[in-house]
């Protein structure tokens, strides 16, 4: 079955870095678009990068520049790069399986001094 188990999060001061990673298994990994949202406390989940099977990626205006998304094929593993991270950052993040409604379990991700 379909599984994507995130891993990384944690506490970090503001301009701080993170990496994020989402370990694959049950499908086709390089064949999709994979991507990673997040939910703040009393916000909806927004989709804040994503990364074609072609290896194109996209980034919401809120963290461009700051994130990058990538991915290792061999490993089937999805990461997310955050750096300068700020306190609006906050939130839970989640890979997902764009198109789909398989997404991880998340990990916890805070900005703070």
């Amino acid at each position: 079955q379909v599984q994507l188990v995130e891993s990384g999060g944690g506490l970090v001061q503001p301009g701080g870095s993170l990496r994020l990673s989402c370990a694959a298994s049950g499908f086709t990994f390089r064949s999709y678009t994979m991507g990673w949202y997040r939910q703040a406390p009393g916000k909806e989940r927004e989709l804040v990068a994503r990364i074609s099977s072609g290896g194109i990626s996209s980034y919401a205006d809120s963290v461009k520049g700051r994130f990058t998304i990538s991915r290792d094929i061999a490993k089937s593993t999805l990461y997310l790069q955050m750096n300068s991270l700020k306190p609006d950052d906050t939130a839970v993040y989640y890979c997902g399986w764009i198109g789909t409604y398989y997404q991880g379990q998340g990990t916890q991700v805070t900005v703070s001094s």
